[in-house]
């Protein structure tokens, strides 16, 4: 196994980290140009185009979600089981490609659901297996390092993602405060490149990677993962409790009249603070130890969802999605590299699948509890656009506090 010891850190640093490492980050790089190109822009084709009301939309991300959590923990497993990550990873992300072009197809709120939700089966399968080859590839004194990579190659890809959606709207319909169809088929066809472009560069640039300790297969069951692991599960739940889809800050900003181009601008700026502060945020971590990170970024994320109920002009917005940024990149890829420090190296699989699945579980309730608190159901027309994210500070605060109480520090790094 190609790993990091100590002395290299100190003397290395990033040209220390490993070929699978800068493999998975360009992957991700593409796959985020293509699906941020699509899916931040979705929630606008489904209001705007379609005309589906809110509660509709947080069912359709809520399951986009959910439907792939059965299949990453068990992607996860099947990768411990195998001892094989790299092509379950890349099945995965093939998949995604090629759904991508039934966006372009799509005239109905049903059928952009079925793509969505086939696209997030490709997530599930891809996530757990590509997480856990990270960890493999390194030691403990650099994973937040690693893992803060990871995640900004992501980023740049969205952030490249959205400009490119942004000068196509800008050319097509400057101004509007409406998405147009021709102009939302027109950023589909763009991302179909990208997509196919992430799948070549797993499967040629990235390498499995032995597990260092021979161990029995390893069975199918929660209970080995750890209590402390477990812990930190039932935390995350709480917080993601109140962690809506992103659609509804998109919708939001809309709601406060920024245009499509003010929206996509507004995210290009968010992908551009979450990419320049996701790997020093996770070397930090590598010091300081994860858990103090983690609970800065998730109160951060509570200042930002309470000045998202409380705002009242476009600018407000923009700022405050600026600042979401900072939460994703202090606290996203820490929290994946807290994952690995609490559970055996031959149960990494199972457990990156069980913490996905975990979020993408909990997405549905949470998107539903936030278009309902928003626009009602049947007779009932809800509290209004702040409802939402007054839920969501709360529940973003009482996980910040019960992971300062509860989570055991005795096995951080």
């Amino acid at each position: 196994m190609t790993t990091i010891t100590k002395a290299q850190t100190s003397r290395a640093g990033w040209r220390a980290l490993p070929r699978n490492v800068w493999a998975t980050s360009l992957t991700s790089f593409f796959m985020d140009i293509s699906s941020e190109m699509v899916i931040n822009i979705l929630p606008l084709f489904l209001a705007n185009v379609l005309g589906v009301k809110t509660n509709i939309i947080g069912v359709i991300e809520g399951v986009a979600e959910t439907t792939a959590s059965l299949l990453k923990i068990f992607s996860g497993w099947l990768s411990d089981k195998l001892r094989a990550r790299k092509w379950l990873a890349v099945s995965g992300y093939a998949l995604s490609a090629i759904v991508k072009p039934l966006f372009y197809v799509a005239t109905t709120w049903e059928l952009v659901a079925g793509a969505r939700w086939a696209d997030r089966v490709g997530k599930g399968i891809r996530t757990a297996p590509r997480d856990a080859l990270i960890a493999d590839s390194i030691d403990a004194p650099q994973r937040g390092l690693a893992f803060g990579v990871a995640r900004a190659g992501d980023t740049a890809g969205a952030l490249l993602g959205i400009l490119i959606a942004l000068g196509v709207v800008w050319f097509a319909q400057a101004g509007a405060v409406e998405l147009g169809e021709a102009t939302f088929r027109t950023i589909v066809l763009i991302s179909i490149v990208p997509a196919f472009l992430a799948v070549l560069t797993l499967a040629i640039l990235a390498r499995d990677v032995p597990i260092a300790r021979e161990t029995e297969m390893p069975r199918f069951a929660f209970k080995a993962l750890g209590k402390p692991f477990m812990i930190l599960m039932l935390i995350v739940c709480i917080f993601e409790l109140g962690n809506s889809s992103d659609a509804f800050l998109i919708l939001r900003a809309q709601n406060l009249g920024m245009s499509v181009v003010g929206v996509l601008a507004m995210l290009a700026m968010f992908n551009l603070v979450y990419a320049v502060l996701s790997a020093p945020a996770g070397a930090l971590s590598d010091r300081l130890g994860r858990r103090g990170i983690i609970i800065g970024g998730w109160l951060m994320y509570a200042f930002v969802y309470l000045g998202f109920a409380l705002a009242n002009s476009a600018w407000q917005v923009f700022i405050l999605y600026a600042v979401y940024g900072v939460y994703y990149g202090v606290a996203y890829g820490t929290t994946k590299a807290l994952v690995a420090d609490l559970v055996p190296e031959h149960l990494r699989g199972t457990a990156y699948g069980t913490y996905n699945a975990v979020l993408s579980i909990i997405s549905l309730p949470a998107s539903v509890i936030a278009g309902v608190l928003w626009q009602g159901i049947g007779a009932w027309e809800g509290f209004g656009a702040p409802a939402p994210f007054l839920f969501g500070a709360l529940m973003a605060f009482l996980g910040a506090v019960l992971l300062a109480v509860w989570l055991p520090r005795a096995r951080q790094v």
